[in-house]
């Protein structure tokens, strides 16, 4: 029975956990497009600076990553497919796994590194030295102060990203293609675009809203829950990194699985 009754109060700290969640990313978005209509301001400045931090200064290994990624993925490939003569298929098989899915899965993962665990130690950090108890003093709103910057920049520059790594990605399947499998530089980028449509470039845009959101949520809720002492601000910000990688993964099968069925995955 105590094994049973641990079941069953971790799975209600969860789904309490994914609620505190949904509460703090509704309340974002309420600041972020609703707020400003009636009288809420929006620091814009500071998500831009924020924007900045999270995209800008990610590109180079961002890039890096993908290339590779794509380079991979046409190494593996190309055997399989050339024992059925399809060798030209390398170019799609790259597009669409970079387009679909591994594009918006390692931007992801790169921004949780990068910027979900920072958030978490910036705001937990707050939290600890009294700041965020200070700005509730002077009747400032902490997450249309804090987070709400943090989710616009997110949403905008995770997208802008995935677009980056889908198209590096490509880029690393052509050196493959160029060197190895006798096509020329325009073919292959003719391949790979004739082999991608609308709905295929628009999935993985949807993911990537859903994964910005997704790590904004937790990095920042990380961080306002941070207990007492400065080690907790260490425990925030890898819980802020484990989670954010585990709920990314547990949502892109459920967007994969949505498309799936919808007939446009």
């Amino acid at each position: 029975m105590d094994f049973v009754t641990q079941i069953g109060s971790g799975a209600t700290d969860y789904v309490a956990y994914l609620g505190s969640l949904v509460s703090l990313g509704s309340r974002a978005a309420y600041y972020s497009f609703v707020g400003p209509y009636y009288g809420r301001r929006l620091r814009l400045k500071r998500a831009v600076s924020q924007a900045m931090d999270i995209g800008v200064r990610a590109w180079v290994i961002l890039s890096l990553i993908t290339f590779c990624i794509g380079l991979i993925l046409a190494f593996e490939s190309a055997p399989q497919l050339a024992k059925f003569g399809a060798l030209r298929y390398v170019a799609r098989t790259v597009a669409l796994s970079m387009a679909k899915e591994l594009g918006p899965l390692i931007t992801a993962i790169v921004v949780i590194a990068r910027s979900g665990s920072a958030f978490a130690a910036e705001i937990g950090t707050m939290k600890v030295a009294e700041e965020i108890d200070a700005l509730e003093t002077m009747a400032i709103n902490p997450v249309q102060f804090l987070v709400t910057p943090k989710f616009l920049a997110m949403i905008v520059m995770v997208p802008c990203l995935t677009i980056w790594a889908i198209t590096m990605g490509i880029l690393g399947g052509a050196l493959f293609g160029v060197t190895q499998a006798d096509f020329t530089l325009g073919r292959y980028l003719q391949l790979s675009i004739d082999s991608l449509n609308f709905w295929d470039i628009l999935s993985g845009l949807i993911k990537s809203v859903v994964f910005g959101a997704t790590i904004t949520a937790v990095g920042c809720l990380e961080g306002l829950t941070t207990g007492t002492g400065s080690e907790q601000v260490g425990r925030s910000t890898t819980n802020a990194f484990v989670t954010s990688i585990f709920l990314v993964v547990l949502l892109n099968l459920m967007l994969t699985g949505i498309f799936f069925f919808m007939g446009v995955g």
